[in-house]
């Protein structure tokens, strides 16, 4: 199953994420599909920079976004 979910790439107490669409069976951080967007939680307020089109087209094609991801496509308008 292909997923939409965060990939951490900030170092140590300092996060940063990816949005990234994966297949299931692979690790948090490892290999994936395609780079949908990126989230910085320690900005106030935190930063969500998105491609639409891309995130509307794999959920379209079937990708379950996760918890975590679906809560920050509704904060950016995409999905209800």
């Amino acid at each position: 199953m292909v997923k939409i979910r965060l990939r951490r790439v900030g170092a140590k107490k300092a996060p940063f994420y990816r949005v990234v669409v994966a297949d299931s069976r692979y690790p948090r951080d490892g290999r994936f599909i395609e780079e949908i967007c990126t989230y910085d939680p320690l900005t106030d307020p935190s930063t969500i920079k998105i491609d639409a089109e891309k995130a509307l087209s794999w959920i379209k094609s079937g990708a379950q976004p996760t918890d975590t991801v679906k809560v920050l496509l509704k904060k950016s308008g995409i999905i209800e």
